[in-house]
């Protein structure tokens, strides 16, 4: 069991005691033609308050997976008052059309792209948990409910009640709801795919879901309120991204790949490697001992890379 995946597990274990935090969704204006590179990484020292590093990154729009990516020696329970974060609000967009939601699985984001604005928004979320994957698909959004009501499927209360939990057949509206306070439906398989809030407020930026897509719950209202009806969603698993500037820099940003069984080990996983990053790896004007040490670092930060 690797590091990552032990402390996330330590980290569910407490957090139900967390209060919500209000913060500002992450709005980045779109950039240039040809660039796709966004934002810019920051460096906060850690307040001697005794917050965990799971509520530190809410503070900043950020999840916990991220924060331990590019932070992989702090302590994510207690971070060590005074030392540094690194904070990840840097990245590469998708290579994916600008329209829309697009969610990148691997890097446990989910970017929206509001029509008629000059913007992105991105948004930390929690996917699918093993054995019960997110899949990759393009859908659209086909329902928008706020309040909505729980109705497990039958194979979720199978699984649930494998574990000693007998699940209600349907858990009404309200703080008990474990879906939130809003849901958009993605008319993919049937429409049991949604993304929706948590009565809890912990596990975002973690594999934690049934194969919903969750979000804190001051980010899934701030979207519901913005999404309409027919919005496109494309959701890709890309632990591998790579960007070519305008002005000749290179980058590449990789995060750890989902894990296919329990002895998976993320930061050791072998990444696939698409027949296009393929090629950017192997350009004469990329340094590719540095791409392949961050293949192997898994950072999550986008890293200039050439030679």
């Amino acid at each position: 069991m690797n590091r990552v995946f032990a402390v996330c597990k330590a980290v569910l274990a407490i957090l139900f005691i967390s209060q919500v935090s209000v913060a500002q969704a992450m709005e980045y204006p779109l950039p240039p033609s040809g660039s796709r590179l966004i934002g810019e990484n920051r460096v906060v020292i850690v307040p001697n308050d005794g917050r965990s590093l799971e509520r530190i990154a809410s503070d900043y729009q950020i999840g916990l997976i991220a924060m331990l990516e590019a932070n992989p020696d702090v302590d994510p329970l207690l971070p060590k008052p005074g030392s540094e974060l690194i904070l990840p609000l840097q990245m590469i967009l998708p290579e994916t059309p600008h329209e829309g939601i697009v969610i990148n699985l691997s890097e446990l984001r989910l970017y929206y792209y509001p029509k008629g604005k000059n913007s992105v928004m991105v948004y930390p979320i929690g996917i699918g948990q093993l054995g019960r994957d997110t899949p990759v698909m393009t859908t659209q959004i086909i329902e928008r409910r706020a309040n909505p009501t729980w109705i497990p499927t039958a194979n979720i209360r199978k699984i649930y009640a494998s574990q000693g939990i007998i699940l209600p057949a349907v858990t009404p509206a309200g703080p008990d709801n474990p879906m939130g306070l809003f849901a958009l439906r993605m008319a993919a398989a049937g429409g049991t795919y949604l993304i929706h809030g948590t009565n809890a407020d912990f596990g975002i930026g973690m594999r934690v879901s049934s194969g919903c897509i969750r979000l804190r719950p001051f980010d899934i209202e701030e979207l519901f309120n913005t999404v309409p009806v027919g919005t496109r969603v494309q959701i890709v698993n890309e632990p591998i991204k790579s960007t070519v500037e305008p002005d000749g820099n290179r980058y590449v940003e990789v995060h750890q790949p989902l894990s296919r069984s329990e002895n998976d080990d993320p930061q050791t996983l072998p990444i696939y490697v698409s027949s296009s990053e393929s090629a950017f790896i192997n350009n004469p004007e990329t340094n590719s001992a540095k791409v392949n040490a961050e293949i192997k670092r898994r950072s999550g930060l986008p890293l200039q890379v050439n030679h």
